[in-house]
């Protein structure tokens, strides 16, 4: 359920005209998280602007030391650690994001799920598989696998992976969290306006100084480096799945590296999605999840879910789009 930079090119724009003399528009580029974080801050001079940014980055790293699975002093790994033995108590933010996560788990019927971490990696996307896993292999992979096995208790705000070897991972949702954190704090703060950008999964406030909309470009499917539309965002969060280098092909089959946690197989039959929401973390959880579920699953649920809207591309590059999604040609 891991993610590389989407195909559907989030170009933001941050260059404004008549801009306001006290303000101005202040960005930084940072690794966080293991990933590339883009801040960008509307603020009355680049001095507070840059304390903006670090105190952002703070918050990002504040997230990181509860939810890493890779920090052994995580409270992540200490439930990991206690698969099958005892619960854990953590603290009331873990335990209401874990309970999110369970929400998404149950809407999306599995295909978003956090214990996918406990799959046993047997495909292998670097050039060494010679031969697909065997359909043995395959459901050994996920038999630890299931959102189902989160025991919660919330009187005691204590989690318990019913299995050993259980383990669960934020992968498909930490940067979409981190990223509202970040934004939920500068807004505390009284930043007028920004863009969270994790590695993809990106979130806004307010508008550029010269009072327009934040824009994104979306790419053409046929060539990259071309914007066919413009999006306009307002208060809203994107997060895109995709992938055009990790993956096998098998019997005329393209497999990415995007696993079905349900069943231990590769998802087929998308390039991207791209979900449109009001929060960086459910457009990241529901973009992993939709690329797994495939076209016509994925466009049924966005389309019962209030405020979200999604572009997919499909692995012969045609465009899907929810009924909310209105292009404005860039010609």
């Amino acid at each position: 359920m891991k993610k590389n930079l989407p195909f559907l090119l989030l170009l933001i724009t941050v260059i404004s005209y008549g801009q306001e003399p006290q303000y101005v528009t202040v960005q930084k580029v940072m690794k966080l998280m293991g990933s590339r974080f883009e801040i960008t801050v509307v603020a009355p001079n680049e001095e507070i602007g840059y304390i903006n940014i670090e105190e952002a980055a703070a918050e990002i790293q504040r997230i990181e030391k509860i939810i890493s699975s890779w920090d052994e002093n995580s409270e992540t790994s200490e439930i990991n650690r206690n698969a099958g033995i005892k619960p854990v108590k953590i603290s009331k933010e873990l335990f209401k994001l874990i309970e999110r996560c369970k929400q998404v788990s149950e809407i999306t019927e599995g295909a978003f799920d956090i214990t996918y971490a406990s799959m046993d990696q047997i495909w292998k996307f670097d050039g060494s598989m010679m031969y697909p896993p065997s359909e043995t292999d395959i459901k050994n992979s996920v038999a630890k696998v299931g959102f189902r096995k989160i025991i919660m208790n919330s009187d005691e705000s204590t989690v318990l992976l019913k299995d050993r070897g259980m383990k669960i991972g934020f992968g498909a949702i930490g940067k979409g969290y981190a990223a509202d954190k970040a934004k939920e704090l500068l807004q505390s703060k009284q930043v007028r306006a920004g863009i969270i950008n994790a590695a993809g999964d990106l979130t806004t406030w307010g508008t550029k100084l010269s009072g327009e909309k934040w824009l994104i470009g979306i790419a053409n499917p046929l060539s990259k480096d071309k914007i066919f539309s413009w999006l306009p965002i307002v208060e809203s969060s994107v997060a895109t799945s995709g992938n055009y280098e990790k993956f096998v092909t098998f019997g005329g089959v393209k497999y990415t590296h995007i696993i079905d946690p349900r069943t231990g197989y590769p998802a087929t039959g998308i390039n991207s999605v791209s979900i449109f929401t009001k929060t960086a973390e459910l457009s990241d959880a529901l973009a992993t999840a939709v690329y797994i579920m495939g076209v016509e699953t994925g466009l049924a649920l966005i389309s019962q879910l209030r405020g979200t809207e999604t572009i997919i591309v499909d692995s012969d590059n045609k465009i899907h789009k929810s009924n909310g999604i209105i292009f404005e040609n860039n010609k």
